[in-house]
């Protein structure tokens, strides 16, 4: 007889080689064309912001961790990422506090407080960004267009300087014939907006990176950018501005994808990524505030469980009972 045992362990039993520093480290470079992008077209503040919050979230992590005795895990990349993305999704006018307080908001209560990566319930780097909204909304909501950006204006310069391109569209600007629709200005970034998100190119080329190194699942994208881009063209506005304007792209392949936060199931997918698109559009349309992207995700966050245990898969030979 055979000496040979069978063992058997937890799930999973298929072993990848790209663990979760690797796959964290891989979307920090992912996001690297949107950071350079972020310096060419705001200068040394974007630098300050995005170096400020890289380094809050690290020191919050370190410190949340030794006051729970948990081991270090700063080293993964998770906390990295996290500050990267929320110095992206700030204005570059915001005061150095600013950065500094979301992304320690951010890592240890939208974070930590769930008991660190792998457990929290919404992604982090929007819960710190939606703190930011609503504690101060003025600072989060006053924006500078490169200075490059001003011959597009024009004279009108002085009416568009506060606004994004989101903000003059829910203002008449762009419907009363005002001004002309930018788009290859907010293609190659040249516009007012959040760090990260002006540049759709530089998204895009991060996007594919993550997508043919399979980081990501397209699913959730396609769906999310497909039904506000269906949604806008029933509503007879103009698809293309709504795709490359605010943080669309960004927040559809980088924060909409979030492993945690987003359901594991290929059909639970499709249905977060249209209803991300679905109350994206609707706040862009019929709400107060011009962009949606955040909210969106994070009320969708929300309902990623219900999700799972609505669309998982039916066991081989599964049989359902009677009455």
């Amino acid at each position: 007889m055979s000496d040979s045992k069978i063992l058997v362990s937890a799930p999973p039993h298929i072993q990848s080689e790209l663990g979760t520093k690797n796959i964290m480290w891989m979307v920090a470079a992912a996001l690297t064309p949107a950071a350079v992008a972020s310096l060419l077209f705001f200068s040394w503040r974007a630098l300050v912001i995005i170096g400020i919050s890289v380094f809050s979230a690290l020191l919050t992590e370190a410190l949340c961790e030794l006051m729970m005795k948990r081991p270090l895990t700063v080293s993964d990349g998770s906390a990295f990422v996290t500050g990267l993305l929320l110095a992206l999704t700030l204005p570059p006018t915001v005061p150095w506090w600013i950065p500094a307080l979301g992304s320690a908001f951010a890592i240890a209560v939208g974070k930590q407080v769930f008991g660190g990566l792998g457990h929290n319930l919404f992604n982090p780097a929007l819960i710190g960004r939606a703190f930011l909204v609503l504690s101060w909304p003025l600072l989060m909501t006053t924006w500078q267009w490169p200075t490059s950006s001003l011959s597009w204006a024009g004279t009108q310069m002085d009416a568009v300087s506060g606004a994004t391109a989101l903000g003059l569209l829910k203002e008449g600007f762009f419907s009363n014939n005002s001004l002309s629709l930018p788009y290859l200005q907010m293609f190659y970034g040249n516009i007012s907006g959040s760090l990260g998100e002006t540049s759709g190119l530089a998204l895009l080329l991060g996007a594919v990176f993550l997508l043919v190194y399979k980081i990501i699942d397209w699913r959730i994208p396609l769906a999310y950018l497909g039904t506000v881009l269906v949604l806008t063209t029933l509503w007879g506005q103009d698809p293309l501005f709504h795709l490359l304007a605010g943080g669309l792209i960004l927040g559809a392949f980088f924060m909409a994808t979030d492993y945690v936060t987003t359901p594991v199931t290929s059909g639970g997918r499709v249905i977060f990524g249209i209803g991300c698109g679905l109350l994206t559009a609707l706040i862009r349309r019929f709400g107060g505030y011009p962009e949606g992207v955040c909210y969106s995700i994070l009320i969708m966050n929300a309902i990623t469980p219900l999700l799972d245990r609505l669309t998982v898969p039916k066991r081989f030979g599964e049989v359902k009972k009677d009455g």
